[in-house]
């Protein structure tokens, strides 16, 4: 765990260089700070971070952002996404997502989109290459990746991935594709694969990904510090919130992914059909968003269990992060998120409580203590939006402005070229 967090602390360094040149100060605003609301206050951002916070702030030579009727929030944080390509950062950012986790990624894509991201592109972290056994998930897509499979090789195999530039380790606990094949030049078709043996999975690093009760709750009596995804099945034992927060484990639902695999109907046909979010999708996005897995409409996956445990570890105090799991069918990056917001307020969360997976609780399980709050010091990734979200989740969706490293995004360029 030292190798880990002295290397995550190591890539924040750099981090910190900024692009604003104006000091921006935000008047009368409505502050949701990452765990509570502040009525009315001024906040002021300079060269590239969070500088004060408090009521009649002076002016000085900063421009004047009027914050009446408006909520700011820290940027928010997709706790799982498959990053592809320099256009995905952008439209997260778009969307409001200044920081996505990435859960699996070539490593020679992983070195060339770190050197590129800047101020109009969403920052990322990767798990790079997934710890896996031969044949297991992760290893059917055409490129050849590292496998394990005996616990004495853990350590070896987890100072290879830092040596890559993996900022935490994704295990592939149970396998992730029980729902028929996903679009045939992505995958080919094949059976259920092997995965990781339970003790080498607790010897190489304290990451799971689970599609089924058992694999979950293994994971996590393994030591898995999270899952990253919730199981699907008709029903969630009554005792599994409780579980997962008597462990201090995390879990990332991926609603969004789920109902596209259980259907009939992606829950992207939603956003499709919001006038606030539509202008921003480019035709790929549309019919990305109204893809399903062939088992939506075969009635082999029930998304019932998930639901449930949305509730069961809401009540349990358990902590809960946000993700979607984009690209794949029925999802867009930055768009989902507020759909899987949406989501989780439907299934029993507060929105509140929504807004926290989204920011302050997956920095902090992340370990990315820079952002995902407002408060001095921290990085000005934020979300300005008319409107109370912390009352009324749809509200995240209109969007006034984003904030990347105290650069505003230009979002209407980006809608003019998304459109053409």
């Amino acid at each position: 765990m030292k190798t880990f967090l002295g290397f995550f602390a190591a890539l924040l360094i750099p981090a910190l260089a900024c692009g604003q040149k104006t000091p921006v100060l935000f008047q009368h605003v409505r502050v949701f700070d990452g765990s509570k609301v502040i009525p009315e206050a001024d906040v002021l951002i300079e060269n590239g971070l969070i500088k004060e916070i408090g009521p009649n702030l002076p002016a000085g030579p900063a421009r004047i952002v009027d914050g009446t009727g408006k909520t700011l929030l820290p940027g928010l944080i997709d706790a799982h996404v498959h990053v592809h390509s320099e256009e995905a950062l952008e439209q997260a950012l778009v969307f409001g997502v200044t920081t996505e986790f990435d859960m699996m990624m070539w490593p020679d894509i992983e070195h060339r989109l770190k050197s590129k991201v800047d101020d109009h592109m969403a920052s990322f972290f990767s798990a790079g290459s997934p710890a896996t056994a031969p044949g297991g998930h992760g290893t059917e897509y055409g490129r050849e990746i590292p496998t394990i499979i005996r616990a004495k090789d853990a350590e070896s195999f987890v100072d290879a991935r830092l040596r890559e530039g993996s900022d935490y380790i994704k295990i592939m606990y149970t396998a992730g594709v029980s729902f028929g094949a996903t679009r045939a030049r992505h995958c080919r078709r094949r059976p259920w694969p092997p995965w990781l043996p339970r003790r080498t999975s607790a010897s190489v690093w304290p990451w799971s990904i689970s599609a089924r009760l058992e694999g979950a709750r293994d994971a996590i009596e393994a030591g898995a510090d999270g899952l990253a995804h919730l199981f699907h099945g008709p029903s969630s034992p009554n005792d599994f919130g409780r579980f997962v927060a008597e462990h201090h484990a995390f879990v990332i639902p991926t609603l969004s992914v789920g109902q596209a695999v259980c259907g009939p109907e992606s829950a992207g046909r939603k956003l499709i059909a919001d006038d606030k979010l539509s202008p921003f999708l480019s035709h790929e996005n549309v019919s990305r968003l109204k893809e399903t897995f062939p088992s939506a409409n075969s009635g082999m996956a029930s998304c019932k269990g998930s639901i449930k445990a949305m509730k069961q570890l809401q009540e349990a105090g358990a902590t809960i992060l946000a993700g979607t799991d984009a690209p794949n069918p029925g999802t867009a990056y930055g768009a989902s998120l507020h759909g899987e917001l949406a989501m989780y307020v439907e299934a029993g969360l507060t929105p509140a409580e929504a807004l926290i997976s989204a920011t302050s609780a997956p920095a902090a399980a992340f370990h990315v203590s820079d952002r995902g709050r407002i408060a001095p010091g921290l990085r000005a990734d934020l979300l300005l939006v008319n409107g109370n979200p912390d009352q009324e989740i749809l509200a995240t969706r209109n969007i006034v402005a984003v904030y990347k490293h105290g650069v505003e995004v230009d979002r209407e360029s980006y809608r003019h070229r998304v459109k053409k």
